[in-house]
């Protein structure tokens, strides 16, 4: 197998957790060669090295997601732990940790994987950008939201408006029943 086909399998494994590219400690630890629990168990003893900014475990919720989405096949297939994610910096920092020359040459892998990802996705960002279409359909967009918020300000005054007539009423209501009250 080529090294752009295991390049090209790696970035199959990033996903978008938490609003960072990231990867399960599950498949690093496949790429790596080394069995899950091995690689948590090094995580454990350098936990100084793994700030949450390189790894977070993930919630129920995010696992819940990712199996909804068909990211992950089952929960089942996690292994009954909920997993560590590993961004960038965490998966270069793993290498280390685990040192053997094998998980450093995959680390060169995984850390081409990661920009190769971003690369696409940079790519993508710019073609959506320069398509007219798209442009003309974001302006569409942005005229219409512009005048929600103009009919929100206006109704907002409304509203302003009408509970400033209720404040008034109630003070008128609350003279008539002193006058009254007083004539008694």
């Amino acid at each position: 197998m080529s090294q752009l086909i295991k390049v090209h399998e790696i970035k199959d494994l990033i996903y978008d957790l938490r609003g960072r590219k990231a990867m399960l400690d599950k498949d690093i630890a496949e790429v790596y060669g080394v069995k899950p629990i091995r690689l948590r168990e090094q995580v454990k003893r350098n936990r100084e090295r793994f700030p949450e900014d390189f790894m977070f475990q993930l919630n129920e919720y995010e696992i819940d997601s990712m199996v909804s989405q068909n990211a992950i096949p089952s929960r089942q297939w996690l292994g009954g732990y909920r997993p560590y994610a590993f961004t960038r910096n965490g998966v270069n920092m793993l290498s280390t940790v685990l040192n053997s020359k094998p998980a450093v040459k995959r680390s060169i892998l995984i850390m081409r994987a990661f920009s190769a990802f971003e690369e696409a996705m940079s790519k993508r960002k710019k073609a959506l950008v320069k398509s007219p279409d798209i442009i003309k359909e974001l302006s569409v967009h942005s005229k219409a939201i512009m005048r929600l918020f103009q009919e929100i300000r206006i109704k907002g005054r409304k509203i302003e408006k009408m509970e400033e007539i209720q404040r008034e009423m109630i003070k008128t209501i609350q003279k008539m029943i002193l006058v009254s009250l007083e004539k008694d």
